[in-house]
């Protein structure tokens, strides 16, 4: 390895196709943390280690180790879950993990509170009904998300199968991840052939940092295809699948202070056919791994690599490799990126009825008893549940009949959606954030929902309260909830304070711009409430707040990841 590669990149390679010392780290009984070299490496297998904040002050004064638990990850491939995965996903979150499920901006699972004695049976647990957790975190390709509901008809079918698809073709290979969690055989390694477990896509070292793809039917923008390293959005004519345009190159992690560092939104490189989406996705994947930075982690996404080097380089490339002649982008146009809640009937008479769920958390609070109600509902569905890219939960494929079961579920158990939510929240994301996330510099999960509250009525008040608006949080500049795509996106600098950016499209295809920088909510408050007012007086019809400001020269239009820190012409 070479003398200025990255630590992580020291660890990749010699950890024998992921194990490293895994096995060893979890029998160890004198601490509840793996080894440091593990904790890399078991993002891979999906798992977080970390550990309660808000104990870590005490626990430090008693000289004791930080409280250590582990987050799990488990991929649904599109979002889909059956009703037997539900409920064991609810088994393992109740016996192993804090009792309560998070649903994620990549329609995935995460468990919180996973102690180190009962990881490898929570993992364990998760596969029991062919839900895995392998490759939902580390420097691969990740869950691969699907739009939730939009037309439902054979188009939309069409293209949760390619993501199915692609899923499995970009899943890693190695056999280490059933020796360590479920027992499996071992494949001789040390004194036999070395390559005897080989990543054929990956390589030796997988990618130099993660890698996110996602499929998208316009005019719905749910996965925001733009925040995405490769993107496939569906192009339809005559009612059906001709192919896809496809993007490259987005992504939302920056560091505070770096001006290097940026999100990027992706680029449209060409068209290719549905048949086509295997090898074009593959030739953009390995020549990420063989061109992204492996010396710098912070430049290591392949937004960098094709700012580097540009987006005809790129497609150079992705066309030598696949061998398929990308064709011209073919037209398309979204109007939004968020969930249409309620009832929805799709071409073939199914039901399906999109479920709010503030930033993502299925927990009982009082009277809202939703992990308790889902328990119930998964227990009678004759379908299935689709997580969505908002954090929200759809459940689908209902008969007439078993839509007044459900109806009648989802009033028992005080979680039918609230037909008095104000748009804003029903537009809103937070990430977790304290008390678990190692990387939080503020709150968000735990927040949000209070700061909506005072906004909802600053919103009311200027005659704004059934206008939509996109708001976003975040504990840190990684951006999980994607809140530079944000209308009004709020990042974490600090205890109790924030970066502001404005100026984001509804649709997810511009990015926000800073407008008050380290700023509480005070601060918040008082640079919002004169843009509301403003917005209310001079918005045009269907104006959209993002647009507005833009418009009216509050902040400028910011399109390419490079012009992001481009210092402020004026805030109005």
């Amino acid at each position: 390895m070479g003398a200025n590669l990255s630590d992580v990149e020291r660890i990749k390679a010699a950890s024998r196709h992921l194990r490293g010392s895994l096995v060893d780290s979890l029998a160890n009984p004198v601490t509840g943390a793996l080894a440091d070299d593990d904790t890399q490496l078991s993002k891979f297998h999906g798992i977080y280690q970390q550990d309660d904040r808000d104990l870590r002050s005490e626990r430090k004064r008693q000289r004791l180790e930080p409280a250590y638990s582990f987050m799990i990850r488990a991929r649904v491939p599109g979002g889909i879950c059956t009703p037997a995965q539900w409920l064991n996903m609810d088994r393992v979150a109740t016996e192993r993990a804090n009792g309560t499920i998070r649903l994620t901006t990549r329609q995935a699972f995460q468990l919180h509170g996973v102690i180190k004695t009962n990881l490898k049976a929570a993992v364990a647990g998760i596969n029991r009904e062919m839900m895995d957790t392998l490759a939902a975190c580390g420097d691969v390709n990740r869950n691969v998300m699907a739009p939730t509901l939009y037309d439902l008809s054979d188009v939309h079918r069409a293209v949760q199968a390619d993501a199915a698809r692609l899923s499995a073709h970009l899943s890693p290979t190695t056999h280490a991840y059933h020796e360590i969690w479920l027992d499996g055989e071992k494949v001789a390694l040390e004194n036999e052939d070395p390559d005897a477990d080989v990543e054929p896509i990956y390589g030796k070292t997988y990618l130099p940092r993660k890698f996110k793809t996602a499929f998208v039917i316009p005019p719905q923008n749910d996965t925001d295809i733009f925040a995405q390293d490769l993107g496939f959005i569906a192009i339809v004519e005559d009612g059906q699948l001709t192919g896809y345009n496809v993007t490259v190159g987005g992504g939302m992690g920056m560091t505070h202070g770096e001006p290097e560092t940026y999100p990027r939104l992706g680029d449209v490189l060409g068209f290719c056919s549905a048949g086509d989406v295997l090898a074009v996705a593959e030739a953009v994947v390995t020549t990420q791994r063989d061109f992204g930075d492996r010396t710098n982690r912070k430049h290591a996404r392949l937004k960098y690599t094709i700012d580097d080097r540009g987006v005809d380089w790129f497609r150079g490339q992705v066309v030598e490799r696949s061998g398929v002649p990308l064709g011209e982008p073919r037209k398309f146009a979204f109007v939004g990126n968020g969930d249409a809640y309620g009832w929805v009937r799709d071409d073939a008479g199914g039901w399906h009825y999109t479920l709010f769920v503030q930033n993502g958390r299925v927990a009982d609070v009082g009277s809202r008893r939703l992990l308790s109600g889902l328990r119930a509902i998964a227990a009678v569905l004759d379908g299935e549940f689709r997580l969505t890219p908002n954090q929200n939960l759809a459940i689908s494929g209902v008969d007439d009949a078993g839509r007044r079961t459900i109806e009648a579920l989802l009033a028992e158990y005080g979680i039918a959606n609230d037909t008095q939510a104000s748009p804003l929240r029903l537009n809103s994301m937070a990430c977790v954030a304290f008390p678990t996330c190692g990387l939080a510099m503020a709150e968000s999960e735990r927040y949000l929902p209070s700061l909506v509250d005072t906004l909802e009525q600053r919103l009311a008040d200027a005659g704004l309260g059934d206008v939509p608006i996109t708001i976003r949080m975040t504990g840190c500049p990684n951006g999980c909830a994607r809140p530079y795509i944000a209308e009004i996106g709020l990042v974490g600098k600090g205890p109790g304070t924030y970066n502001l950016y404005l100026g984001a499209a509804f649709d997810g295809s511009r990015l926000g711009v800073l407008y008050r920088e380290n700023i509480n909510e005070a601060d918040i408050l008082e640079a919002l409430q004169p843009l509301f007012e403003r917005f209310s007086s001079a918005r045009r019809d269907g104006e959209h707040f993002g647009d507005f400001l833009v418009r009216e020269g509050v902040v400028r239009e910011v399109t390419a990841g490079r012009h992001f820190h481009t210092p402020e012409a004026g805030d109005g």
